[in-house]
Parts: C-alpha cells; structure tokens; sequence
C-alpha cells in the first residue's frame, strides 16, 4: 500500500513515516506544505494519503484545499485527515463529495498506534473512519434537529459507532447484544433517517455521515 504524508512539523513527519514503514506500508512521498501535496498527490496517485488540515504557506486549511483539489481530479482518492482539534467545517468539507474512502482522526489517536494503522487501512480500501469526539460533535449539533430525534439513545450509540467505521459485529461486541439486534437496530436507524437500508457498510456509514453533515 502506497502512502503520501503532509506533516509541517519534522518529526511528527518522520515519526508517521516511520510508524506506517514498520506496518508495512509503503511511504512514497513525505510534504510539508499545501502545494507540494497536491503535486505529490496527482503525480505519485497513492492509495491513501494522511492530511494534516493545516500547513504552511496559510496555516489554515492548507491540507484540506489541498486533497480536495486532488480529490476533484483523481475522484475518490483515500484521504485520512488528521487535526488537532475537532473542527466540524473540515468534517463536512471532507464528507461533501461522498466520493468514499475518507477519514478524520485527532493527532492524539496516532499514539494508538494499531487503532491508527487499522484506520488507514481502511481509508485506503475506500472505508469511512471518524474520530469519536467529531461523530459527538456532529450528533450533538443536529440533536435539536428533526428526524434525528426520532432516535433512541441505543440508537444514537449505534450511530455513533457505525459513523466509526466499526462492523455490525465489532459493534455487538461493544454494546453486548447480539449481531442480530445491532442489524434491528441499524435497519431502525435508516429508516428513521429516510435512508434506504444498505449491506455495503462503507456506503452505509457514508450515507449516514452525509446525512448528518446536512
């Protein structure tokens, strides 16, 4: 698997460089600024790339323009976004095109370093991965809105964890109940959500993400 990485600081760069070459990924390119990854991303076309949203020369939202416009010529790039604060305008930015294979995860995460590898694996198959706090944020900024109040709180939990990227199993197994009743439950939530059920679970977690992204 093929990775480009844009990190502004040094050694979080060579850190995620080396951390992913021990897992064995392949690391083709390593940025610092906005305009260097957008080249690096449209030249080198790597399975997955790992974004911080704000690099040189702005500081702003320099990562995120940056993959977004890779992303509008290579359509459906995997981009995993990582942030140091949950900031829900990059969230939905990252979700708009809902062109697959997206993430975005808090810098603090990457001390779980299996917990990371996993997620950029499955950014790089095309999976959806959200940080818990950003999916909290996200939940809390549409409570007052309808129809997700139609939700029980069961629900809103299994929400939450779908909207991880987490499987239906991997879901029983963090609510003790069983899979059947995390499949009553989804099946429940997308119909309270006017979402058509679905047995692809990445399209299932993009379609609810997009949902709550208004």
């Amino acid at each position: 698997m093929r990775v480009v990485i844009a990190e502004d600081l040094a050694l979080l760069r060579d850190g995620l460089t080396r951390l992913l070459t021990a897992y064995g990924l392949e690391v083709v390119g390593a940025v610092d600024n906005g305009p260097s990854l957008l080249r690096a991303l449209t030249t080198l076309r790597p399975d997955v790339a790992v974004v911080d949203v704000r690099l040189p020369p702005t500081f702003t939202d320099e990562g995120l323009r940056a993959a977004a416009a890779a992303r509008a010529q290579l359509p459906g790039l995997p981009v995993m976004v990582l942030s140091q604060h949950v900031e829900q305008l990059y969230a939905r930015e990252l979700l708009s095109d809902r062109a697959g294979g997206v993430g975005y995860l808090l810098k603090d995460r990457v001390s779980d370093v299996g917990r990371f590898v996993d997620a950029v694996r499955q950014v790089a198959a095309g999976g959806t991965v959200m940080d818990p706090e950003v999916v909290g944020q996200l939940l809390a900024r549409r409570s007052r809105e309808t129809p997700l109040q139609r939700l029980t709180a069961r629900e809103r939990e299994v929400l939450a964890l779908m909207a991880e990227g987490r499987s239906n199993a991997a879901i029983a197994a963090r609510l003790a109940v069983t899979d059947k009743a995390v499949s009553k439950h989804i099946n429940s939530i997308l119909t309270k959500l006017d979402l058509p059920p679905s047995d692809d679970d990445n399209r299932r977690v993009l379609a609810v993400l997009a949902y709550l992204d208004g």
